[in-house]
């Protein structure tokens, strides 16, 4: 009987949640059969198996979080009975793998040390009964044993029988109009201190109205990388507005043209293209902030790897146009179409999410001007494409119809000073007006 070991899928991750098994006992799988469905906190990622024959016993239910190393599915070998022997998945010590484990060669870092756990949700806690008779849950009891309370002598009230949190409370307040009747004398010391314990948590209040949804997967590490990043590197926001209406007319033409029949063309386009140029003309906005143990250090990087921010069911994702700059107008609407569908398709690889320089934000799509987004770790701007309206603008001393947009951004001060941010969103801001621009 062969033992899989959750692998590390390439990602550096530690865990992983079964999302669901594509196999049950007693299936003949061989290698590189799809057997689950893992998500990770970057991306929801099928399992192949590295083995060929039947499959013994699922060893993590789904919905389980697992760690890397943790063993998930043992397999009988084509020419071995599937029920296996008493030993079939004998566990073993900390970083070791049974004889006939996968060793690493299909996924990279598989079969990582440290004793594997996994933890499975915890269930509510119910009411419980004492010795005694007296029903309460274990945050009452300890609520009576602070308040110095006997739960034998409170009369319950929940609907099982149960003494509620108002009972311990309602008694502890009768209780104390008769200790308190006796006035004592003044103490012979003038102050007293008093330690402070640390608040007790709360007990957890029913309510049908309030729905509970896990931390997890893609929503668990996007919470993480904004904290880091808004807690780490000095945001600085800024914003103009733009006439856009050469922008708008250009894309007009461009889904007229036959060399892009077949792709979808939207402003968002000339704005990478803005963004690209721009960039090129103020390489510091595509550096990272780096610190090391001989100090921090700035890299500048001089080719352009476009993020962009897309809201899938699964959270925010930021997957990445690799060489951007490299990419001809065509080729970047192809590559920026095929990242959006692949992205609300729920596709999206770590690997595409990995490695951005700058990041694109469309919240126009939403109907929004301008904002102040946290920048992407491991980069110092993200730029943020407002709705396209059309306004009254001022064009040679008369006020006309124009479309209108806002270009805001935030940029990480560590790196990029005022001069530098101002330049380069007047720049983005330039092409918007005249997309011309992009042909020197």
């Amino acid at each position: 009987m062969q033992t899989f070991h959750l692998p590390d899928v390439g990602e550096g991750l530690t865990e992983a949640e079964i999302v669901s098994w594509h196999v049950a006992p007693g299936d003949a799988v061989a290698v590189d059969d799809v057997i689950a469905e893992i998500e990770t906190a970057k991306s929801l990622v099928e399992l192949p198996s590295p083995f060929a024959g039947t499959v013994g016993e699922l060893l993590v239910a789904e919905g389980d979080t697992v760690n890397v190393g943790a063993p998930i599915i043992t397999v009988a070998a084509a020419d071995a009975p599937a029920g296996g022997g008493p030993d079939a998945h004998e566990p073993t010590g900390p970083g070791q793998h049974p004889e006939g484990d996968a060793g690493g060669a299909v996924l990279v870092g598989y079969g990582t040390g440290g004793e594997a756990q996994t933890r499975r949700r915890k269930k509510p806690e119910k009411p419980v009964a004492s010795a005694v008779g007296v029903i309460a849950k274990p945050p009452i009891r300890k609520l009576a044993r602070d308040l110095g309370v006997d739960l034998a002598e409170v009369r319950p009230s929940g609907a099982a029988g149960e003494v509620t949190r108002e009972d311990v409370l309602g008694h502890a307040q009768q209780a104390s109009v008769f200790r308190n009747i006796s006035t004592p004398e003044w103490p012979a010391v003038r102050d007293e201190e008093i330690p402070v314990p640390a608040p007790a948590a709360a007990p957890a209040v029913v309510d049908a109205r309030v729905e509970e949804v896990p931390v997890k997967g893609v929503r668990k590490a996007t919470a993480s990388a904004m904290t880091g990043s808004a807690h780490t590197a000095p945001h600085v926001s800024v914003w103009t507005d733009v006439d856009a209406t050469r922008t708008m007319e250009y894309v007009k033409r461009l889904k007229a043209s036959p060399d892009f029949a077949d792709i979808k063309i939207s402003p968002l386009l000339i704005v990478a293209r803005a963004v690209i140029w721009a960039v090129r003309r103020t390489p510091m906005i595509n550096s990272a902030w780096v610190d090391g143990e001989d100090g921090a250090k700035i890299h500048v990087r001089h080719y352009v790897n476009l993020g962009i921010a897309a809201a899938t069911p699964r959270g925010l994702l930021v997957p990445n146009v690799k060489d951007a700059h490299e990419l001809s107008m065509r080729d970047l609407a192809r590559a920026l179409e095929r990242l959006t569908v692949t992205a609300r398709e729920g596709k999206t690889t770590p690997a595409d999410q990995q490695g951005g320089t700058i990041t694109i934000t469309n919240i126009g799509v939403f109907g929004m001007d301008a904002g102040t987004p946290i920048i992407n770790p491991g980069e110092s701007a993200i730029v943020a494409m407002g709705a396209i309206r059309q306004k009254p603008w001022v064009v040679d001393g008369e006020v006309r119809p124009r479309w209108v947009t806002t270009v805001s951004g935030s940029f990480d001060h560590r790196v990029v000073d005022g001069d530098a941010i101002s330049r380069f969103l007047a720049d983005i801001a330039s092409v918007l007006e005249e997309p011309a621009l992009l042909l020197d």
